[in-house]
């Protein structure tokens, strides 16, 4: 299939951490991309000049809305050419070249199973774009636990914005893993920061295998290599309930 090709305009550049920023690109009046919540494009960036090493893939991170708007969240790669050029030569104005939206990692039409998040740093943008499409369209779903890692506790991403959902999706829950740092206490019992990894809060939680959940895990390959062995060999659940996607 011949994926459109479209070219935004940056609008917005915001840090959000050390080594993280998220990015707004909007297309013109004239154009609209539909998408699924979920869903990446493939941007053609210059920094090479062979066209196949110029293309790095992004998952959108806002929902779907029918406007001409995207926003990534972007993880600075040490000696990445994509991320070294979005972070340390982009500009607002600049022109941003994607193909797509592409990918099959999206939820089912119906949701019919408790839905089981789990992500490491930038990973979480899939799964805030499906949130917020769940929630924005008041779709139909059963519960939902968002299970995100990260090194420190400036690197949690979309804090406010998840600590706002907790008030207001019913059967939401969130749990935070700090690899590198000691748990936090927190002012409210809503949520929790662990220290450790993500895996020991599906261990704990999900240890009895129960058919009525699916988990979708994004991030690092190898996070998401352990989380697979876990959940299939280790507990037990069938293989078509766990979904993936995975970047480096």
């Amino acid at each position: 299939m011949a994926w459109k090709w479209y070219d935004s305009t940056v609008t917005k550049i915001e840090a959000v951490s050390s080594t993280t920023k998220r990015f707004w690109v909007s297309l013109p009046e004239t154009e609209k991309i539909s998408f699924k919540a979920g869903q990446f494009v493939t941007m053609d960036l210059p920094i090479h000049e062979k066209r196949l090493k110029r293309w790095r893939s992004y998952s959108i991170a806002n929902a779907p809305d029918a406007t001409n708007e995207l926003e990534f969240c972007i993880v600075k790669l040490e000696g990445g050419l994509g991320s070294t050029y979005l972070f340390d030569t982009l500009k607002l104005g600049d022109t941003i070249r994607f193909k797509g939206p592409s990918g099959g990692f999206v939820l089912p039409e119906k949701v019919e199973k408790d839905l089981v998040f789990i992500c490491t740093g930038t990973g979480v943008a899939p799964f805030r774009s499906m949130i917020w499409d769940l929630y924005q369209k008041k779709k139909a779903y059963r519960n939902i636990h968002l299970i995100f890692g990260t090194r420190f506790e400036e690197g949690i991403l979309y804090r406010q914005e998840f600590e706002t959902l907790l008030t207001k999706i019913e059967g939401f829950q969130y749990d935070v893993a700090l690899s590198r740092a000691p748990a936090v206490a927190l002012p409210s019992s809503a949520w929790k920061i662990h220290a450790g990894y993500v895996h020991q809060i599906y261990l704990n939680q999900y240890e009895t295998v129960r058919p009525d959940l699916d988990f979708y895990l994004c991030g690092w390959s190898n996070m998401i290599d352990e989380a697979v062995e876990n959940l299939i060999l280790k507990l037990g659940y069938d293989k078509t309930q766990v979904h993936y996607e995975l970047y480096g």
